[in-house]
C-alpha cells in the first residue's frame, strides 16, 4: 500500500517496517465507520472467525471461539522487556529487549502472509483529553478489529489527533499459528512498544487493554506523576443530585463489574440513591489543581466474565449485552442464542459447547465430571453506552473527582466486611498486602491465596517496589487525598456459606464509606484499621442470621499474625527496594496485634 491516510512520518515508517517483517497481502486502515465495520463482520462470518447470532433476540451480536489452549491471559508468557532486570522487578517475567525482539521477529516473520494487516489508530480515553493516550495496533485478526472498535475510540478522529501530538504506543499483534509454544506477549516500556504473537484471546491481543492501559501506562504514569490502575469507577447520586465517586481495585472475577453497576437494594430504595457506572476495570487518575484526585475510564467498552452473570448478580450487565456484543467461548443454543453456567433461565438440554462440540446437559467427561457448556473464563465485549447506568461523564475530558479508594479480594476467613485505613501511608500498606483466592481468570490452583497488591500484580509494568513508592509520593502531593478502605464480600462460615449477601446489598457498605469520607459517622479502632459500629450500617430490609453481622466484622489476632508471615515473605521479594514506610506499617501492625 503506497498511500497512507496520515502525514505522521513516524507512524508511516513504523507501519512499513512491520509490514516488511510480517509480509501481509494488503494493509487496511480502520476509519471507525459503520460501513467498514459491517463489511468486516460479513467477512468474519464468511471465514468462520465469528458466528452471527439470532438477530431478533440478540441484534448485532456474534460468537467467537478461541483455541483450546488460548482461553485466558498467559502470564508465564508475558514479559516486561527492560535493559536492566531490576527495573522490571520480581513481580514480572523479564527479558532483555534485544533477546525479546529477536525471539519475536522469528515468529512474526511472514506471519501475515495470505492475510491482511489492519491498522487500528485508537485512543484510550476521550479523544483529545489531557488524560488520554493514543496507540496504533497492527493485527491480522478481524476479531481484534471488531473488539477494539467496542473497547476503544478508534478510527479517523484518532488519526487526526495523532497529526497534532505525534506520540503513540506501537502495538503489533499477529495470530501467527496460534501455537502456545510460539506465543509471546512482550512489553517494551522504554520503547513505548507492545508485541503480542501466537494468541487470539482478548486479554492477550486487545492491546489497548491490560497491555497499554496498565502495563505500559503504569510505567508512563510513574514518570508523569499520575496513576494507571486496575480499578472500577462508580458514582453514587443522592436525591439532591450530589454525586460522589469511588474507585475500587479487585482481582479479576471478584465482583468488580457487579459493583460498578449495582442496583440499590429494596431496603435502601426509599433513600433515592442512583448509581452511575464510569468504568468497571481501569482508572487513570491525576492530581488536579484543586489538590484532589480525578479519574477517567480509558476504555469505551466492557470485557466481562460471562459465567455467573445473570439478573440477580448483575441485571444492568444482562441488559448491556443484549445487543452489539461479541461473546467468546460460551455455549451456542439451538435457537442461535447463547448460554453459560449461571445464566438466566433453565439449563438448555443441548447445544454446541465452547470448543465447538455437540453438548448435552450433564454429559460427563473421562473422569465422570459434567462437561461445561461455556469455559469458566468465557467473555463478552459490549459497548459501555449500552449500560443502563452508564455515566453522563464518561466522555468528560476532565474525569470525575474520587472521594474514596477501595481495595478488595476474596477471603473466606481473614478480612472483615469493611475497614478504613488510618492514613494514606497505611492505606498503601493495606493495598500492597491485599490477598485474594485464585479464580478461573488466573493461572494456578483455584482457592490458593495470592497476594495481589492493588489488584495490579499481573499488570504493573515495572518494579512493584517503585510502584509502592510512587503511591506514597502521589499521596504527599494531594491536598485532599481520598480515604482508603478494604472490603471483603466473601467472608464465609465454617460450612463455606457466605455470610454477606453481596450484590446490591454492598451499597450499605459504600454508604458507610462515604459517610466516613464526609465525617458523618464515628468508627471503632481495631489493630487493622477503623471498622463500623454495627448500628452505623443501615440494615433496613436486610435480615442476617443471628450473630452473622458480628462475625462479618470480627478480627482474629491469630489469623492476622499468620497473615503477617505471608506478607513478610512477599515483601522480602523486593529486598532493599521496598519503601521503608511499608516495613514501618508492617511493624506497627505487628505491635498492635500483639498488644491486643
Amino acid at each position: 500500500m503506497d498511500k497512507f491516510p496520515t502525514h505522521n512520518k513516524k507512524l508511516i515508517e513504523w507501519v512499513k517496517n512491520m509490514a516488511r517483517m510480517c509480509q501481509p497481502d494488503d494493509i487496511v486502515w480502520i476509519d471507525g465507520s459503520d460501513e467498514q465495520k459491517q463489511r468486516f463482520e460479513k467477512e468474519a462470518i464468511g471465514s468462520g472467525e465469528i458466528i452471527q447470532l439470532n438477530q431478533e433476540k440478540l441484534p448485532g451480536c456474534f460468537l467467537h471461539r478461541t483455541a483450546k489452549d488460548d482461553v485466558a491471559r498467559t502470564e508465564h508468557l508475558t514479559f516486561i522487556c527492560t535493559k536492566i532486570k531490576n527495573d522490571a522487578g520480581p513481580n514480572n517475567n523479564w527479558m532483555t529487549p534485544k533477546t525479546a525482539y529477536k525471539k519475536a521477529r522469528a515468529i512474526f516473520k511472514g506471519s501475515m502472509s495470505g492475510r491482511r494487516m489492519y491498522v487500528i489508530p485508537f485512543s484510550m480515553g476521550p479523544v483529545g483529553s489531557p488524560f488520554s493516550k493514543i496507540g496504533v495496533e497492527l493485527t491480522d485478526s478481524r476479531y481484534v478489529v471488531l473488539n477494539m472498535l467496542i473497547m476503544t475510540r478508534a478510527g479517523e478522529a484518532v488519526l487526526r489527533q495523532l497529526e497534532k501530538d505525534g506520540h503513540f504506543t506501537k502495538c503489533l499483534h499477529s495470530k501467527a499459528e496460534l501455537d502456545i509454544n510460539k506465543r509471546l506477549i512482550l512489553h517494551f516500556p522504554e520503547d513505548n512498544t507492545i508485541w503480542s504473537v501466537g494468541s487470539g484471546y482478548g486479554g492477550n491481543v486487545l492491546l489497548g487493554k491490560k497491555c497499554l492501559s496498565l502495563r505500559i501506562a503504569s510505567f508512563i504514569a510513574r514518570k508523569e506523576k499520575w496513576f494507571a490502575e486496575h480499578m472500577l469507577i462508580m458514582g453514587i447520586e443522592e436525591p439532591n443530585g450530589h454525586v460522589e465517586y469511588i474507585a475500587g481495585a479487585f482481582p479479576s472475577a471478584c465482583g468488580k463489574t457487579n459493583l460498578a453497576m449495582l442496583v440499590p437494594p429494596d431496603g435502601l430504595k426509599k433513600k433515592g440513591y442512583r448509581i452511575w457506572t464510569v468504568g468497571d476495570d481501569i482508572a487513570w487518575m491525576r492530581v488536579d489543581t484543586d489538590g484532589s484526585l480525578w479519574a477517567i475510564n480509558p476504555e469505551s467498552g466492557f470485557f466481562g466474565v460471562a459465567p455467573g452473570t445473570n439478573s440477580k448478580t448483575n441485571p444492568n450487565m444482562v441488559d448491556t449485552i443484549k445487543k452489539n456484543t461479541i461473546y467468546t467461548n460460551v455455549l451456542l443454543k439451538p435457537d442461535r442464542t447463547v448460554w453459560w453456567e449461571g445464566a438466566n433461565g433453565e439449563v438448555p438440554q443441548e447445544g454446541v459447547d465452547w470448543q465447538g462440540g455437540l453438548w448435552k446437559a450433564g454429559m460427563p467427561d473421562d473422569r465422570g465430571r459434567p462437561i461445561l457448556g461455556a469455559h469458566p473464563n468465557a467473555r463478552f465485549t459490549a459497548p459501555i453506552m449500552n449500560c443502563p447506568t452508564a455515566s453522563f461523564r464518561i466522555e468528560q475530558h476532565h474525569g470525575v473527582p474520587i472521594s474514596a479508594i477501595i481495595f478488595g479480594g476474596r477471603r473466606q476467613h481473614l478480612a472483615p466486611l469493611v475497614y478504613e485505613s488510618f492514613s494514606w501511608q497505611h492505606g498503601v500498606f493495606v493495598g500492597s498486602t491485599m490477598g485474594s483466592e485464585l479464580t478461573a481468570a488466573q493461572v494456578g490452583k483455584i482457592g490458593d491465596v495470592r497476594i495481589d497488591p492493588m489488584a495490579m500484580f499481573p499488570f504493573c509494568g515495572y518494579n512493584m517496589a517503585e510502584y509502592f513508592r510512587h503511591w506514597l509520593a502521589i499521596g504527599k502531593r494531594m491536598a485532599k487525598a481520598p480515604k482508603i478502605f478494604h472490603v471483603n464480600w466473601f467472608r464465609a462460615d465454617e460450612s463455606g456459606k457466605f455470610l454477606w449477601p453481596g450484590f446490591g446489598e454492598n451499597l450499605r457498605v459504600l454508604e458507610w464509606i462515604l459517610d466516613r469520607c464526609n465525617n458523618k459517622v464515628d468508627a471503632l479502632k481495631s489493630p487493622i484499621g477503623y471498622i463500623p459500629r454495627p448500628t452505623d450500617l443501615d440494615m433496613t430490609g436486610l435480615t442476617l442470621a443471628n450473630g452473622d453481622l458480628h462475625r462479618l466484622l470480627e478480627i482474629s489476632n491469630e489469623d492476622w499474625l499468620e497473615e503477617l508471615k505471608r506478607i513478610k515473605k512477599f515483601y522480602q521479594l523486593f529486598k532493599e527496594d521496598l519503601p521503608k514506610e511499608l516495613w514501618q506499617e508492617y511493624e506497627e501492625l505487628l505491635l498492635r496485634l500483639k498488644a491486643r
